[in-house]
Protein backbone atom coordinates (compact mmCIF):
# COMPACT_ATOMS: atom_id res chain seq x y z
CA UNK A 1 0.00 0.00 0.00
CA UNK A 2 2.74 2.16 0.67
CA UNK A 3 6.61 2.03 1.37
CA UNK A 4 7.45 4.50 4.46
CA UNK A 5 7.27 3.27 8.02
CA UNK A 6 4.99 5.09 10.90
CA UNK A 7 6.47 3.80 13.62
CA UNK A 8 9.86 4.95 12.38
CA UNK A 9 8.76 8.33 11.06
CA UNK A 10 7.21 8.98 14.97
CA UNK A 11 10.27 7.37 15.95
CA UNK A 12 12.64 9.99 14.09
CA UNK A 13 10.26 12.82 15.03
CA UNK A 14 10.79 11.71 19.34
CA UNK A 15 14.25 12.04 19.08
CA UNK A 16 14.05 15.44 17.13
CA UNK A 17 12.21 16.60 19.86
CA UNK A 18 13.83 19.99 20.43
CA UNK A 19 12.86 21.01 16.69
CA UNK A 20 8.76 19.69 17.34
CA UNK A 21 9.08 21.86 20.33
CA UNK A 22 10.91 24.72 18.00
CA UNK A 23 8.21 24.17 15.73
CA UNK A 24 5.41 24.17 18.53
CA UNK A 25 6.34 27.52 19.42
CA UNK A 26 6.86 29.00 15.94
CA UNK A 27 3.81 27.61 14.35
CA UNK A 28 1.44 28.08 17.22
CA UNK A 29 3.24 31.62 18.22
CA UNK A 30 2.00 32.59 14.52
CA UNK A 31 -1.51 31.42 15.24
CA UNK A 32 -1.83 33.51 18.20
CA UNK A 33 -0.37 36.54 16.55
CA UNK A 34 -3.07 36.49 14.24
CA UNK A 35 -5.80 35.93 16.66
CA UNK A 36 -3.96 38.92 18.66
CA UNK A 37 -3.76 41.32 15.97
CA UNK A 38 -6.72 40.52 14.41
CA UNK A 39 -8.57 40.97 17.77
CA UNK A 40 -6.57 44.76 18.06
CA UNK A 41 -7.75 45.70 14.88
CA UNK A 42 -11.40 44.57 15.11
CA UNK A 43 -11.21 46.57 18.97
CA UNK A 44 -9.88 49.64 17.34
CA UNK A 45 -12.80 49.35 14.94
CA UNK A 46 -15.37 48.79 17.46
CA UNK A 47 -14.13 52.26 19.12
CA UNK A 48 -14.18 54.00 16.13
CA UNK A 49 -17.57 52.72 15.64
CA UNK A 50 -18.74 54.53 18.74
CA UNK A 51 -19.33 57.69 16.36
CA UNK A 52 -22.09 56.09 14.49
CA UNK A 53 -24.56 54.17 14.77
CA UNK A 54 -24.63 50.01 15.73
CA UNK A 55 -24.32 49.27 12.17
CA UNK A 56 -21.60 51.66 11.39
CA UNK A 57 -20.18 49.81 14.36
CA UNK A 58 -20.49 46.53 13.23
CA UNK A 59 -18.98 47.23 9.91
CA UNK A 60 -16.09 49.56 11.18
CA UNK A 61 -15.34 46.52 13.99
CA UNK A 62 -15.81 43.85 10.94
CA UNK A 63 -12.94 46.01 8.75
CA UNK A 64 -10.73 46.82 11.62
CA UNK A 65 -10.51 43.02 12.33
CA UNK A 66 -9.76 42.14 8.41
CA UNK A 67 -6.97 45.16 8.51
CA UNK A 68 -5.33 43.57 11.65
CA UNK A 69 -5.63 40.26 10.31
CA UNK A 70 -4.02 41.27 6.64
CA UNK A 71 -1.38 43.11 8.03
CA UNK A 72 0.02 40.42 10.43
CA UNK A 73 -0.64 38.48 7.27
CA UNK A 74 1.85 40.81 5.28
CA UNK A 75 4.66 40.36 8.32
CA UNK A 76 4.16 37.11 7.41
CA UNK A 77 4.93 37.06 4.30
CA UNK A 78 8.38 38.64 4.50
CA UNK A 79 8.95 36.52 7.23
CA UNK A 80 8.72 32.81 5.34
CA UNK A 81 12.39 32.54 4.25
CA UNK A 82 13.57 32.78 7.92
CA UNK A 83 10.98 30.36 9.12
CA UNK A 84 12.12 27.61 6.06
CA UNK A 85 15.76 28.54 6.73
CA UNK A 86 15.84 27.96 10.49
CA UNK A 87 13.07 25.82 11.15
CA UNK A 88 12.08 23.97 8.36
CA UNK A 89 15.82 23.53 6.86
CA UNK A 90 17.18 22.73 10.41
CA UNK A 91 15.24 19.75 10.76
CA UNK A 92 15.61 18.60 7.52
CA UNK A 93 18.78 18.41 8.48
CA UNK A 94 18.54 16.34 11.85
CA UNK A 95 16.30 13.69 10.21
CA UNK A 96 18.82 13.41 7.79
CA UNK A 97 21.65 12.67 10.06
CA UNK A 98 18.70 9.80 11.67
CA UNK A 99 17.58 8.30 8.59
CA UNK A 100 21.49 7.28 8.01
CA UNK A 101 21.62 6.05 11.32
CA UNK A 102 24.34 9.00 12.53
CA UNK A 103 24.43 9.65 16.34
CA UNK A 104 22.67 13.02 16.90
CA UNK A 105 23.12 15.11 19.21
CA UNK A 106 20.92 15.54 22.10
CA UNK A 107 19.10 18.40 23.95
CA UNK A 108 19.25 22.19 22.61
CA UNK A 109 22.94 21.52 20.98
CA UNK A 110 20.57 19.77 18.11
CA UNK A 111 19.20 23.30 17.05
CA UNK A 112 22.42 24.66 17.20
CA UNK A 113 24.17 21.64 15.18
CA UNK A 114 21.21 21.32 12.62
CA UNK A 115 22.03 25.67 12.12
CA UNK A 116 25.38 24.78 11.30
CA UNK A 117 24.74 22.30 9.00
CA UNK A 118 22.05 24.33 6.63
CA UNK A 119 24.35 27.59 7.28
CA UNK A 120 27.29 25.28 5.26
CA UNK A 121 25.30 24.10 2.96
CA UNK A 122 23.17 27.40 2.13
CA UNK A 123 25.58 30.08 3.11
CA UNK A 124 22.12 33.00 2.99
CA UNK A 125 18.29 31.83 3.43
CA UNK A 126 18.15 33.63 0.31
CA UNK A 127 19.59 31.02 -1.44
CA UNK A 128 17.45 27.85 0.15
CA UNK A 129 14.52 30.27 -0.59
CA UNK A 130 15.22 30.65 -3.83
CA UNK A 131 16.14 27.16 -4.78
CA UNK A 132 13.23 25.62 -2.97
CA UNK A 133 10.68 27.81 -4.81
CA UNK A 134 12.31 26.51 -7.83
CA UNK A 135 12.03 22.94 -6.80
CA UNK A 136 8.14 23.53 -6.28
CA UNK A 137 7.95 24.36 -9.83
CA UNK A 138 9.69 21.03 -11.59
CA UNK A 139 7.48 19.01 -9.59
CA UNK A 140 4.25 21.28 -10.28
CA UNK A 141 5.59 20.21 -14.02
CA UNK A 142 5.73 16.82 -13.45
CA UNK A 143 2.52 16.02 -11.99
CA UNK A 144 1.09 18.25 -14.93
CA UNK A 145 2.75 15.31 -17.18
CA UNK A 146 0.88 12.94 -15.50
CA UNK A 147 -2.32 14.81 -15.61
CA UNK A 148 -0.93 14.59 -19.45
CA UNK A 149 -0.91 11.12 -19.69
CA UNK A 150 -4.09 10.47 -18.40
CA UNK A 151 -6.38 13.14 -20.76
CA UNK A 152 -5.27 10.81 -23.74
CA UNK A 153 -6.40 7.69 -21.76
CA UNK A 154 -9.66 6.25 -23.80
CA UNK A 155 -11.42 6.37 -20.55
CA UNK A 156 -14.90 7.98 -20.07
CA UNK A 157 -14.52 11.20 -17.87
CA UNK A 158 -11.03 11.17 -18.18
CA UNK A 159 -10.43 14.66 -18.05
CA UNK A 160 -12.67 15.01 -15.09
CA UNK A 161 -10.62 12.64 -13.33
CA UNK A 162 -7.46 14.29 -14.17
CA UNK A 163 -8.58 17.77 -13.02
CA UNK A 164 -9.61 16.40 -9.82
CA UNK A 165 -6.64 14.31 -10.07
CA UNK A 166 -4.63 17.26 -10.54
CA UNK A 167 -5.81 18.99 -7.66
CA UNK A 168 -4.54 16.65 -5.90
CA UNK A 169 -0.96 15.77 -6.60
CA UNK A 170 -1.00 19.71 -6.05
CA UNK A 171 -1.54 18.79 -2.17
CA UNK A 172 0.29 15.76 -1.82
CA UNK A 173 3.32 17.29 -3.78
CA UNK A 174 3.71 19.74 -0.41
CA UNK A 175 5.38 17.53 1.58
CA UNK A 176 8.36 16.54 -1.71
CA UNK A 177 10.09 19.80 -1.82
CA UNK A 178 11.71 19.31 1.45
CA UNK A 179 12.52 16.10 0.66
CA UNK A 180 14.70 17.61 -2.52
CA UNK A 181 16.64 20.26 -0.39
CA UNK A 182 17.41 17.11 2.56
CA UNK A 183 19.28 15.25 -0.61
CA UNK A 184 21.56 18.37 -0.73
CA UNK A 185 22.14 18.60 2.99
CA UNK A 186 22.83 14.62 2.70
CA UNK A 187 25.03 14.57 -0.09
CA UNK A 188 27.28 17.68 0.83
CA UNK A 189 27.16 18.81 -1.66
CA UNK A 190 29.24 22.14 -2.37
CA UNK A 191 26.65 23.46 -4.78
CA UNK A 192 23.41 23.60 -3.95
CA UNK A 193 21.94 24.15 -7.19
CA UNK A 194 23.47 21.21 -9.11
CA UNK A 195 22.43 18.88 -5.78
CA UNK A 196 19.27 20.27 -6.06
CA UNK A 197 19.72 19.28 -10.19
CA UNK A 198 20.44 15.73 -9.31
CA UNK A 199 17.82 15.33 -6.71
CA UNK A 200 14.91 16.42 -8.99
CA UNK A 201 16.54 14.37 -11.93
CA UNK A 202 15.85 11.60 -9.57
CA UNK A 203 12.93 12.08 -8.59
CA UNK A 204 11.13 12.13 -12.13
CA UNK A 205 12.72 8.86 -13.30
CA UNK A 206 11.09 7.83 -9.63
CA UNK A 207 8.33 9.96 -10.19
CA UNK A 208 5.55 7.29 -9.79
CA UNK A 209 6.56 5.49 -6.33
CA UNK A 210 6.93 9.21 -4.85
CA UNK A 211 3.90 10.87 -6.15
CA UNK A 212 1.71 7.38 -4.95
CA UNK A 213 3.27 7.93 -1.26
CA UNK A 214 2.79 11.19 -1.12
CA UNK A 215 -0.76 10.72 -2.06
CA UNK A 216 -1.66 8.44 1.02
CA UNK A 217 0.43 11.00 3.34
CA UNK A 218 -1.80 13.55 2.13
CA UNK A 219 -4.79 11.91 2.75
CA UNK A 220 -3.72 10.98 6.17
CA UNK A 221 -2.15 14.49 7.07
CA UNK A 222 -5.45 16.29 5.79
CA UNK A 223 -7.95 13.55 7.39
CA UNK A 224 -6.10 14.60 11.00
CA UNK A 225 -6.03 18.03 10.11
CA UNK A 226 -9.63 17.83 10.05
CA UNK A 227 -10.13 16.17 13.29
CA UNK A 228 -7.85 18.97 14.62
CA UNK A 229 -9.99 21.87 12.97
CA UNK A 230 -13.40 20.42 14.13
CA UNK A 231 -11.89 20.16 17.84
CA UNK A 232 -10.56 23.49 17.35
CA UNK A 233 -13.91 24.99 16.74
CA UNK A 234 -14.99 25.17 20.27
CA UNK A 235 -11.77 26.97 21.94
CA UNK A 236 -12.02 29.44 18.31
CA UNK A 237 -15.32 30.31 19.03
CA UNK A 238 -15.03 31.32 22.29
CA UNK A 239 -11.97 33.50 21.60
CA UNK A 240 -14.53 35.23 19.14
CA UNK A 241 -16.97 35.32 21.51
CA UNK A 242 -14.70 37.53 23.83
CA UNK A 243 -13.32 39.44 21.41
CA UNK A 244 -15.42 42.60 20.76
CA UNK A 245 -18.57 43.29 18.31
CA UNK A 246 -19.97 40.15 16.26
CA UNK A 247 -17.66 38.48 13.81
CA UNK A 248 -19.55 34.98 12.80
CA UNK A 249 -16.71 33.92 10.45
CA UNK A 250 -14.18 34.50 13.06
CA UNK A 251 -14.44 31.43 14.55
CA UNK A 252 -13.96 28.83 11.47
CA UNK A 253 -10.85 31.17 10.14
CA UNK A 254 -9.56 30.58 13.39
CA UNK A 255 -10.15 26.93 13.81
CA UNK A 256 -8.36 26.52 10.45
CA UNK A 257 -5.38 28.95 11.83
CA UNK A 258 -4.75 26.68 14.99
CA UNK A 259 -5.55 23.33 12.80
CA UNK A 260 -2.97 24.73 10.50
CA UNK A 261 -0.54 25.34 13.37
CA UNK A 262 -0.78 21.44 14.09
CA UNK A 263 -0.55 20.29 10.69
CA UNK A 264 2.88 22.72 10.18
CA UNK A 265 3.92 21.51 13.62
CA UNK A 266 3.41 17.94 13.43
CA UNK A 267 1.94 16.32 10.54
CA UNK A 268 4.04 18.04 8.57
CA UNK A 269 7.45 16.61 9.70
CA UNK A 270 5.72 13.45 10.00
CA UNK A 271 5.24 13.34 6.48
CA UNK A 272 8.23 14.84 5.57
CA UNK A 273 10.38 11.54 7.69
CA UNK A 274 8.08 9.59 6.11
CA UNK A 275 8.76 11.05 2.40
CA UNK A 276 12.20 10.60 3.25
CA UNK A 277 12.59 6.90 3.79
CA UNK A 278 10.54 6.02 0.78
CA UNK A 279 12.90 8.60 -1.42
CA UNK A 280 16.44 7.57 -0.13
CA UNK A 281 15.59 3.89 -0.43
CA UNK A 282 14.33 4.39 -3.86
CA UNK A 283 17.47 6.09 -5.20
CA UNK A 284 19.60 3.64 -3.37
CA UNK A 285 22.10 2.54 -6.19
CA UNK A 286 21.07 4.38 -9.01
CA UNK A 287 22.50 7.48 -10.95
CA UNK A 288 20.59 10.37 -13.15
CA UNK A 289 19.04 9.35 -15.88
CA UNK A 290 20.55 12.24 -18.73
CA UNK A 291 17.21 11.65 -20.35
CA UNK A 292 15.32 12.50 -17.51
CA UNK A 293 16.97 15.71 -17.21
CA UNK A 294 16.20 16.66 -20.66
CA UNK A 295 12.88 16.03 -20.65
CA UNK A 296 12.66 17.65 -17.07
CA UNK A 297 14.87 20.89 -19.14
CA UNK A 298 12.09 21.22 -22.04
CA UNK A 299 8.72 20.20 -19.97
CA UNK A 300 9.89 23.11 -16.96
CA UNK A 301 11.07 26.95 -17.21
CA UNK A 302 12.12 26.65 -13.53
CA UNK A 303 14.27 23.27 -14.01
CA UNK A 304 16.13 25.52 -16.91
CA UNK A 305 16.93 28.55 -14.29
CA UNK A 306 18.14 25.69 -11.47
CA UNK A 307 20.45 24.65 -14.47
CA UNK A 308 21.42 27.59 -15.27
CA UNK A 309 22.15 29.31 -11.89
CA UNK A 310 24.56 26.14 -11.34
CA UNK A 311 27.30 27.92 -13.54
CA UNK A 312 26.49 31.63 -13.15
CA UNK A 313 24.10 32.13 -16.09
CA UNK A 314 26.19 30.07 -18.97
CA UNK A 315 25.25 26.99 -20.78
CA UNK A 316 25.08 24.35 -18.15
CA UNK A 317 27.23 21.15 -18.39
CA UNK A 318 24.36 18.34 -19.26
CA UNK A 319 24.37 15.24 -16.51
CA UNK A 320 27.01 12.83 -17.91
CA UNK A 321 25.77 8.87 -18.33
CA UNK A 322 27.25 7.42 -15.19
CA UNK A 323 27.74 10.60 -13.09
CA UNK A 324 27.17 10.05 -9.31
CA UNK A 325 24.43 11.45 -7.59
Amino acid sequence: MWDFSIGGALGMMARTMPFIVLRMAVYFGIAVGYVLVTGTGAGIGYGVGGFGDEGFRMNSTLWGGMIGFGAFGVVMYWAREYILYIVKAGHIAVLVELVDGKPMPEGRSQVGHATAVVKERFAQASVLFAIDQLVKGVIGAITGLVRGILTILPIPGAQQISGILHAFLRVAVGFIDEVILAHAIRTRATDPWASARDALVLYGQNYKTMLKNAAWLAVIVYLLSFLVFLVMLAPAALVVYLMPGAWAAGGVVFALLFAWSVKAALLEPFAIACLMQVYFKTIEGQRPDPEWEARLEQMSSHFRKLKARITGGAAPKPLRDGAPA
